[in-house]
């Protein structure tokens, strides 16, 4: 389904920052009424948010789609939202870089 989505959002989506979005995870509940679509950005956060606004606008559209290309008894009603993991995950990597430097230029 995620690989799906995101397709269409590639192919389908006319608005050039939302096409940059990247659709990370998809989370379906048991029941397979609801599907929960993480979005990151290269751009960072502001421009993670703006896509999942717009995707969720987009959602009813993109669950017909889906209806169409995939073979399942019930599509999930799609919820987009924001995924922070990348985000962070750059945070963190840019504070262990400083403290290589500050531990480096101690040594020396």
């Amino acid at each position: 389904m995620l690989r799906e989505a995101a397709q269409w959002v590639l192919t389908e989506i006319n608005d050039g920052q939302t096409r940059q979005a990247a659709l990370a995870e998809a989370d379906v509940s048991p029941d397979l009424k609801q599907a929960r679509i993480y979005v990151t950005h290269y751009q960072g956060e502001g421009a993670a948010r703006a896509a999942v606004a717009q995707l969720n606008i987009v959602a009813p559209l993109l669950r017909r789609a889906l209806a169409s290309r995939l073979r399942l008894r019930v599509v999930p009603r799609l919820v987009f939202a924001y995924d922070p993991s990348v985000d962070q995950g750059f945070r963190v990597d840019a504070l262990l870089d400083r403290a290589r430097r500050e531990r480096g230029g101690e040594g020396a």
